[in-house]
């Protein structure tokens, strides 16, 4: 059996984990770096506070960190009938480009899920607005339906209002469904990383909700260089996964962008990469087959150049990871392009190289999910199951607004 029969034939029930609801926490705690870490390394678990975590990294370490922004992306309208229909925003279909939507003025189209969308079977929904003082009135119109999900066309008027305003001022938060409560006032700034300022994401990389301004700037004074990139999460982060066996299990596509001066240091330095939260870390380990297609082919497309799901396991790993990060660079400098932009469904399970990641901080993650696979994947797959084990022993707080683990 290859590697990859291997990987496909992964059950997921072995991934499986009691977790009462009283161990998933609903809120962060109000001093967030005051969180629990789960150190592993070496084979050994140790605890710590969120605050040492400058103290625990390795000397020279490059951390790495998604600096994407949640969206107000839920909004909820009502027909004239009464009926309440709820449009949650997924990714940018006209303009399909993030800094361009939400710069766009009177009219954008974005992919959707719609909720109660039996009850919506023609005609606009409509919602009058304050934006900056005026009154406004946004329309929704559905279009077609690509899966589960429909292209929604909203449009507007007040031609110096941006789709961003809009967002703003109809949209909510959209907190993750497992922490089974409506979004609250204190989730506007509880559910961003103090960093994120790039708008797109429609779920937190919540690894990062545990810094602040205090531990980042221990980090410098530790010598720990920080560096930023760019994966937009999509409401797939939560999509549970419902086959028997990973292989019968589709990934969703994620937009990424890597500024170009990141992939030159990367691609120059032996420094431990040390990635927060499993976004980050599906981002750089992404690059490495995004690197290998430029190695044979150095014109290759944007749709040549995705990452796809089971690419790990099929593609002979035939140069470094340096060699991988410079040919993207040499691909940027030939289209004059300041980063790389791109996509990715990489699935990271156990039977995984990781090739560029050496230590990670993350989140307890959900039982049977692709990001215990990743976790996995990384510390051996028969050592998370003791992790979290110890994890439940010790009081342990689970899920988005949970503690954390490093892991090196």
């Amino acid at each position: 059996m290859n590697i990859l029969e291997k990987v496909r034939n992964l059950r997921i029930d072995e991934y499986n984990y009691p977790l009462p609801d009283e161990r998933i926490a609903k809120h962060p705690l109000s001093q967030r770096e005051q969180c629990k870490v789960l150190m592993y390394s070496n084979d050994n678990i140790e605890e710590h506070r969120f605050h040492e975590v400058p103290q625990l990294l390795p000397a020279g370490a490059m951390l790495i960190y998604n600096n994407t922004r949640v969206i107000n992306a839920r909004l909820r309208f009502r027909k004239e009938t009464g009926s309440k229909i709820e449009i949650f925003c997924l990714e940018p279909v006209a303009p399909y480009d993030y800094q361009l939507i939400f710069q766009t003025t009177s009219q954008c189209t974005w992919l959707c899920l719609v909720g109660n969308s039996k009850r919506w079977k023609s005609g606009d929904l409509q919602q009058q607005v304050i934006v900056d003082g005026k009154s406004i009135t946004v329309s929704a119109t559905r279009g077609e339906r690509r899966g589960n999900a429909f292209e929604i066309t909203f449009s507007w008027d007040g031609n110096d209002v941006t789709f961003a305003s809009v967002l703003e001022a109809i949209g909510e938060i959209p907190i993750p469904p497992y922490l089974n409560r409506g979004t609250e006032q204190s989730d506007l700034t509880d559910y961003q990383t103090v960093y994120s300022h790039i708008d797109g994401s429609v779920a937190a990389p919540t690894a990062g909700l545990h810094f602040t301004e205090e531990v980042l700037a221990e980090c410098d004074s530790m010598g720990i260089e920080r560096r930023e990139l760019t994966l937009h999460v999509g409401a797939g982060t939560f999509q549970p996964v419902k086959s028997d066996n990973i292989g019968d299990h589709d990934m969703h596509t994620e937009f990424i962008s890597v500024p170009r001066n990141l992939l030159a240091e990367l691609a120059a330095t032996n420094k431990p990469v040390i990635a927060v939260g499993t976004t980050s870390v599906r981002t750089l380990e992404s690059l490495y087959y995004v690197g290998q297609i430029l190695d044979s082919n150095p014109e290759a497309t944007e749709e040549q150049l995705r990452v796809t799901q089971w690419m790990p396991y099929t593609t002979p790993c035939a140069i470094t990871a340096q060699k991988a990060l410079q040919n993207i660079v040499g691909y940027l400098d030939r289209h004059n392009a300041s980063d790389y932009l791109g996509s990715t469904q990489l699935m990271i399970a156990p039977g995984f190289t990781y090739r560029i990641v050496k230590g990670m901080i993350t989140n307890f993650h959900q039982p049977q999910s692709t990001l215990l696979l990743l976790v996995a994947a990384f510390v051996g797959n028969d050592n998370w199951r003791k992790i979290y084990d110890y994890a439940l022993d010790h009081d342990f707080r689970f899920l988005s607004y949970g503690d954390a683990c490093l892991f090196l």
